[in-house]
C-alpha cells in the first residue's frame, strides 16, 4: 500500500515509497498528454491555416478577374452610350429630312396639278392643229387635181388656139392664183411643222414632269414606310433606297426568310399596295429588289458563291411580296454579290452593313 511502511527482513530500516512521487508521476503523464494534444492541435491548425491562405489566394485571383470583367463591362457601356447618342442624332436628322420632304411633296403636287392643266391645253391645241393640217392636206389635194385638170385643158386648147385664146388668159390668171394658194399652203405647212416640233418639246417636258412625279410618289412611299415600320437600326433609308439588314430577314448563309423578316416585309407590302393605288396608271414603275453580301467568300451545299446567295435572297423577297398581294409585273430581283459595298471597312460592323436587301422605286 502507497504510503505504508513496509518492513523487510524484520529489520528496523524504513523503506517506504512517498505518496507525492505517485502524484508527480500522474501529473507528469497528464502534462505529457496535454503537450501531445497541443502539438496535434498545432499541426491541424497549421494545416487549416495553410488551406485558408490558399483559398484566400484563389479568392484574390477571382476578385482580380471580376475587376477586369467589370472594367470591360464599363467600357462596353460607354461604347453603347456613344452609339445611342449617334443613333439619336441620326433619328433627329431623319425627322427633319422627312419634314422637308413633306413640304417638297406638297409643292410637287401643286406643280403636278398645274402641269396636268397645261398638258390638257396643249393636247387640245395639238388636236386642233392636226385637224387644220388634215383640212389643208385635203385642200392641197383638191388644188393639185384642179391644176392637173387645167393643164389637160391647156394641152387640148393648144389644138384650138384660135377658139380658146381668151380662155388661155383666164386659165393663166387662175394658175397664178393656184400657185399663190400652193405657196401659202406650203408656208402654213412649215408653220405647222414648227408647231409640231414645239409640241414635241412640250411633250418631253411633260415626260420629265412624270419622272419628277414618280420621284414625289417615291418620297411619299418612303415617308409612309418610316412611319409604318418599327424604329429599329436594321431598317433604314439611304438616298432613294429602302435598306433591310440581312440579319433581320435571313439566317447566316441562308436564303430562307425568317418569321421576323416576314412580319416586316408584310408591313412593307401593305404600304406599297396602298400607295400603288394612288400612282397614275400612265406611270410605268417597278420596285427593284437588290441582294448584297459582304466580301467574305461562301461555299456550301446550297450556294457556290456570293452571287448565288445574293440573287437567291432577292428572289425570295420578291416571291414573298407576290404571295402577300404585290403585282408580279411591278417587281424585279437583282443580285450584286459583294461587289457593291456601302462600307469598305474590313471589320464585323462593315460586314454587317454590307449584308443587306435594298428596294427602290424606278421606271421601266
Amino acid at each position: 500500500m502507497i504510503g505504508a511502511r513496509r518492513r523487510i527482513g524484520g529489520g528496523a530500516h524504513d523503506n517506504s515509497w512517498p505518496g507525492f512521487v505517485d502524484a508527480l508521476s500522474t501529473l507528469l503523464l497528464v502534462i505529457i498528454f496535454l503537450l501531445s494534444m497541443f502539438v496535434l492541435a498545432q499541426f491541424f491548425l497549421g494545416q487549416a491555416l495553410s488551406g485558408r491562405d490558399q483559398a484566400l489566394a484563389e479568392l484574390r485571383g477571382q476578385v482580380a478577374q471580376l475587376g477586369n470583367l467589370l472594367k470591360l463591362e464599363r467600357q462596353s457601356n460607354e461604347s453603347l452610350r456613344d452609339s445611342m447618342s449617334e443613333l439619336s442624332a441620326s433619328l433627329t436628322a431623319a425627322n427633319k429630312d422627312r419634314d422637308k420632304l413633306g413640304a417638297a411633296l406638297d409643292t410637287t403636287k401643286s406643280q403636278l396639278t398645274d402641269a396636268e392643266s397645261k398638258l390638257k391645253d396643249i393636247t387640245a391645241a395639238r388636236d386642233a392643229l392636226e385637224a387644220q393640217a388634215k383640212d389643208l392636206t385635203a385642200k392641197y389635194g383638191d388644188s393639185s387635181k384642179a391644176l392637173e385638170q387645167e393643164r389637160t385643158i391647156s394641152a387640148r386648147a393648144q389644138e384650138q388656139v384660135a377658139l380658146l385664146q381668151k380662155n388661155i388668159t383666164a386659165l393663166r390668171e387662175q394658175l397664178g392664183r393656184l400657185e399663190s394658194a400652193l405657196e401659202a399652203s406650203e408656208e402654213r405647212d412649215k408653220r405647222n411643222q414648227a408647231v409640231i416640233v414645239d409640241m414635241g418639246r412640250r411633250l418631253n417636258r411633260a415626260l420629265a414632269s412624270k419622272v419628277e412625279e414618280l420621284a414625289g410618289y417615291r418620297s411619299e412611299f418612303f415617308g409612309r414606310l418610316k412611319q409604318v415600320l418599327s424604329n429599329r437600326p436594321e431598317i433604314r433609308v439611304e438616298g432613294d433606297r429602302f435598306v433591310f439588314s440581312s440579319e433581320l430577314l435571313f439566317s447566316s448563309g441562308s436564303a430562307d426568310l425568317g418569321p421576323e423578316g416576314k412580319a416586316e416585309l408584310r408591313k412593307f407590302a401593305a404600304t406599297l399596295i396602298d400607295i400603288s393605288h394612288e400612282i397614275p396608271k400612265d406611270l410605268h414603275w417597278i420596285l427593284r429588289v437588290d441582294g448584297h453580301t459582304d466580301k467574305r467568300p461562301i461555299s456550301n451545299a446550297q450556294f457556290a458563291n456570293n452571287w448565288e446567295l445574293s440573287s437567291a435572297r432577292a428572289i425570295a423577297v420578291v416571291q414573298f411580296l407576290i404571295s402577300v398581294g404585290v403585282p408580279p409585273e411591278r417587281l424585279a430581283a437583282t443580285g450584286f454579290g459583294e461587289y457593291q459595298p456601302i462600307d469598305p471597312g474590313d471589320n464585323v460592323f462593315a460586314y454587317s452593313r454590307n449584308r443587306r436587301i435594298e428596294m427602290r422605286l424606278t421606271q421601266r
